[in-house]
């Protein structure tokens, strides 16, 4: 369906399963406005006589076709609505799938976050093993400090080995 901001008159293509039917907040990515989009049910659409016809005029037949025209604008109002609701109890199931898909990352996140952080503090411990006489060289003060940085690393190690 297409949208215009009732701001700036700008067009948007939007898909119809994205709205639902109490509406949504739509921001115009042209001027930022705000507001509130309603979808207008085609089926409460009053409808309007184009034509002044009087009654006597028109031939049995032609009631019968303007019938026929009735029943199949109807008919297809009818699919049109039905296909409107069948997107948007897809739409919401398609959501209600995604927000519990997205519960159960939010565990593994911390997990993650955390496996990261633990492989970077070894590979800090690696790196200034690594490179423990060149900063002794150049700081002296450094190798009281790693020293005991390296001593509570082998108490800890120790520490887990005891614990089995």
């Amino acid at each position: 369906m297409i949208i215009t901001c009732p701001n700036c008159n700008k067009k948007f293509n939007i898909d119809d399963t994205l709205i639902p039917e109490d509406g949504r907040d739509l921001k115009c990515g042209l001027c930022d406005h705000v507001w509130l989009y309603k979808v207008e049910d085609v089926s409460s659409m009053t409808l309007t006589l184009n034509e002044n016809v009087d009654n006597n005029e028109i031939a049995p037949d032609e009631i019968e076709k303007k019938n026929d025209n009735e029943f199949k604008r109807d008919q297809l109002l009818s699919k049109k609505i039905a296909n409107k609701e069948e997107k948007t109890k897809k739409s919401t199931e398609k959501q209600k799938s995604k927000s519990k898909d997205e519960s159960k990352y939010t565990g593994s996140k911390f997990f993650s976050y955390l496996i990261v952080f633990i492989i970077s503090l070894i590979a800090l411990v690696i790196l200034l093993d690594t490179l423990k006489t060149p900063l002794i060289n150049i700081f002296p003060g450094l190798e009281v400090i790693l020293f005991n940085l390296f001593e509570t690393l082998k108490d800890i190690k120790l520490f887990i080995i005891d614990l089995y």
